[in-house]
């Protein structure tokens, strides 16, 4: 049942307009031709018929073109007065609500007293030579009453409206204050629960390279990795607080920093690769995409690279990035032990990337390659390069 009333609406805020202006329409010109009955048609009969259409048809834009609805609705209106049709001006009235509605009061109250004036003498043109049958006829036409009502419906909606948008408004900011709030929190509990944690691991892990390197032995490749972990969690750490605390004076990693992500994985053990293709590349530039774009780019290639290395069992890994003028796109490939029919149970961090991407309105897709191995494949639409230049590419 809300189904069907949903759609029964969304016809009638697509077709709505249409319907009343061919229903004001036919009433205006059945209306004219009543009056007209038993009497052969002329051509300024035509031109009357032709305007009292004209004068319905024009409310089919009565919301995107408020002020010239009115306009032409009440020039159509004088003509067909003029033409000698003493039919009401009910084409006017809808476009006087109109125009209200969207905020134009000044404008309608000019245009209104304009047509006020303007129908008796359009009265006295159609062929009336008393001045007094001129104007009855005119309020005739133009109720001042129902001018008024028009006027005063298309207010009260046009103030309802912008109540329910200062609520609207009114609820966004509390929510808006709400998430600031618990991001605080978060940022809070993170500091408390995980900085001196890492920093122990880090501390230690240095000291123990240290003592190693005095006594001139060989450090362990391991306790080197475990180092450098160090080193990245908390600098993560620093950024990800700062992030959560909207703080902009160090903005989170992106693009820039994958080459050090793709090293980390060759001081792992793995033969990995990176290819960057992207507009600026042959002048030594940066592709220059959209901050959080750049950020995903930049989480996509983190995780992936950390489930080769933890989850894998592979010896070599690839990481391409390529920067288009509509979208940037991500594909790590590597040649584990995964098959097809074999996929691993999507984790924490596959499940926080798909959010990312398709936060982004992008496609992610992560699954076993036929040859062996697993690859996650990203696309990110981005604005347009106004710049308009072309991608080359860029191997290391």
């Amino acid at each position: 049942m809300k189904a069907g009333t949903a759609g029964a609406a969304g016809l009638w805020d697509r077709f709505g307009d249409a319907v009343i202006a061919v229903g004001v329409a036919a009433a205006l010109v059945v209306t004219g031709v009543s009056e007209r009955h038993g009497q052969g048609p002329t051509g300024v009969d035509l031109l009357g018929y032709g305007l009292l259409a004209a004068g319905g048809l024009a409310l089919v834009a009565r919301r995107r073109a408020p002020v010239a609805v009115l306009v032409v609705t009440g020039l159509c209106a004088v003509g067909y007065q003029a033409a000698g049709f003493d039919v009401p001006v009910v084409g006017y009235l809808f476009a006087v609500y109109a125009a209200v509605r969207a905020g134009h009061r000044a404008v309608t109250a000019a245009a209104s007293l304009a047509m006020i004036a303007a129908l008796p003498v359009a009265a006295l043109v159609s062929g009336l030579d008393d001045t007094g049958e001129a104007f009855a006829r005119a309020r005739g036409a133009l109720e001042l009453a129902w001018l008024i009502a028009a006027g005063a419906a298309g207010e009260a909606l046009r103030q309802a409206e912008r109540r329910a948008d200062e609520a609207e408004r009114t609820r966004e900011e509390t929510a808006r204050r709400r998430a600031d709030e618990e991001r605080l929190r978060i940022a809070r509990e993170l500091h408390d629960s995980l900085t001196h944690q890492i920093s122990v691991v880090k501390v230690q892990a240095e000291v123990a390279v240290h003592v190693a390197r005095r006594r001139g032995e060989e450090v362990p490749p391991a306790l080197l990795a475990i180092q450098e972990a160090g080193r990245e969690a908390s600098r993560e750490l620093r950024a990800t607080l700062e992030a959560l605390r909207d703080d902009d004076t160090a903005p989170p990693r992106g693009l820039d920093a994958v080459p050090e992500l793709v090293e980390r994985a060759r001081a792992f053990g793995l033969d990995a690769t990176l290819t960057v293709e992207g507009a600026g590349e042959a002048e030594g530039r940066r592709p220059d995409v959209p901050a959080a774009v750049d950020r995903t780019v930049y989480r996509i290639v983190q995780e992936s690279l950390t489930n080769v290395a933890r989850h894998a069992d592979a010896r070599t890994v690839s990481v391409r990035v390529a920067c288009r003028p509509d979208t940037v796109s991500v594909r790590v490939e590597d040649d584990g032990r995964a098959r097809p029919g074999r996929a691993p149970a999507p984790g924490l961090g596959l499940l926080g990337m798909r959010e990312r991407v398709t936060a982004l309105g992008g496609r992610l897709r992560a699954e076993p390659r036929a040859e062996g191995g697993f690859a996650v494949r990203a696309e990110l639409p981005v604005a347009p390069d106004p710049a308009g230049e072309r991608a080359v590419g860029r191997t290391s």
